[in-house]
């Protein structure tokens, strides 16, 4: 058994079931039901800035979908925040810098198709 934290993009892809997207490996690990999904409440917080200032389609009830299925809710903790500050600067984006702190901290592998992420010591599954 894996617990994957999946990245924004990546929920939205599986949400959509967009195939062509997701990589095989990846798709296969998210519908292993052996396989712990964590959702971070990152990716609800970037989908719901991005989505108002119109820079991602998204669905608005994104968090309520979350919450009917199986996937397991992380939250952000202060020591998640304060992990990002001791990453290095491979990544600009503090949302995916989150995530990569959140999966270190918490011992989980984080699911991205974003090469940056490869360059912190967490395992990436793609």
């Amino acid at each position: 058994m894996s617990r994957l934290l999946v990245d924004t993009h990546v929920l939205l892809w599986w949400m959509a079931d967009d195939r062509a997207r997701l990589s095989e490996t990846a798709r296969r690990q998210l519908v292993d039901p052996a396989n712990r999904i964590i959702v971070s409440a990152v990716s609800v917080w970037e989908t719901a800035i991005k989505r108002a200032l119109g820079k991602l389609a998204a669905p608005p009830d994104l968090l309520e979908r979350l919450e009917q299925t199986a996937v397991e809710l992380l939250p952000i903790t202060a020591r998640h925040a304060d992990q990002v500050g001791r990453l290095p600067l491979h990544h600009g984006d503090p949302f995916d810098r989150l995530l990569v702190a959140q999966a270190g901290l918490e011992g989980l592998a984080l699911v991205s198709g974003d090469s940056e992420v490869h360059r912190y010591d967490v395992t990436v599954v793609w």
